[in-house]
C-alpha cells in the first residue's frame, strides 16, 4: 500500500506502464476464461496455475502489470506468490475485481470471436444484480496482494465503483467497455447525439463515481479534444 501512494497521482504514473490482460479465453477454443472439463463445467484449479505461468511469461517480457480477467477464485494469491517466487516482486497485480456477466461485451467478442461456444460465464462472471458480492472480491482481493480493484463494466456499475472507492485505499480502476462505447457512437451516426459532448460526460460520469483510472476505447478520442 505504500508503494501505491507513493506512486500517485495515478494517471501520470499508470500512463508510464505496460498492462496487460490474464485469461485463457484468448487461446481455447471453447472461449471461456477457464479450463473446461469434458461435462462443460470450469476447473478453477485447474486454470490457476496457467494463468501463473502466463503472468510470469508476460513479466519475463517486460509486462509491469497483470490484469487477471478469469475471475477465477484464489487467482491473486497464486499469481502473487508465483511472481515473488519467480523473482518479480515489482510487477503489480489489477485485479478485475467485479467483473460483471454483462450484455455490454458483445462489440468485443464479435470482434474476436470469443464468445463462448457453449454455455456461459455466468458461473464465475458476476451476477448484474448482485451488489454485495463485489465487497467479498474486494474484500478477497486486497488481503490477497491486489495492487488496483477493478470494476467492469464501468457505465452501468457507477454505484460499485463509488462503494469499492469509499471502503478501499487501493487505486479503483473503471473499464468502459465496448458496449457502452458503441452506443455512444450508434445514437451519433444517427444524430441522436453530439459524439463528443457525450462521450466527456459519460467519462466525467465514472470518474465522478470514484474511478482513479479508467480504462475506455473513447480514450484517445478524450485526448485529441482535450489537447
Amino acid at each position: 500500500q505504500e508503494e501505491i501512494e507513493h506512486r500517485k497521482p495515478y494517471a501520470t504514473w499508470f500512463k508510464k506502464q505496460h498492462s496487460i490482460d490474464v485469461a485463457l479465453d484468448p487461446y481455447s477454443s471453447d472461449g471461456h476464461d477457464g479450463y473446461v472439463n469434458e461435462d462443460g463445467t470450469i476447473d478453477n484449479e485447474k486454470t490457476l496455475p496457467i494463468l501463473a505461468k502466463m503472468a510470469v511469461a508476460q513479466a519475463q517480457a517486460g509486462i509491469d502489470i497483470i490484469g487477471p480477467s478469469d475471475m477465477m477464485d484464489g487467482r491473486v494469491a497464486y499469481i502473487r506468490k508465483t511472481l515473488d517466487d519467480h523473482h518479480f516482486i515489482n510487477v503489480g497485480i489489477m485485479s478485475y475485481t467485479a467483473k460483471y456477466a454483462s450484455a455490454f461485451y458483445g462489440p468485443f467478442r464479435d470482434a474476436l470471436a470469443s464468445a463462448p461456444k457453449s454455455g456461459d460465464k455466468k458461473t464465475y462472471q458476476m451476477n448484474p444484480a448482485n451488489k454485495r458480492e463485489a465487497l467479498i472480491e474486494a474484500n478477497l482481493d486486497e488481503k490477497e496482494g491486489a495492487d488496483f480493484l477493478m470494476i467492469k463494466p464501468a457505465l452501468h456499475y457507477l454505484d460499485i465503483i463509488h462503494i469499492l472507492k469509499e471502503k478501499y485505499n487501493l487505486p479503483i480502476v473503471a473499464y468502459h467497455v465496448s458496449g457502452e462505447y458503441a452506443m455512444l457512437h450508434a445514437a451519433a451516426k444517427n444524430g441522436w447525439l453530439d459524439y463528443n459532448k457525450c462521450m466527456e460526460e459519460t467519462l466525467i460520469s465514472i470518474k465522478r463515481s470514484g474511478a482513479d483510472i479508467i480504462i475506455s476505447y473513447a480514450a484517445k478520442d478524450f485526448a485529441m479534444i482535450n489537447r
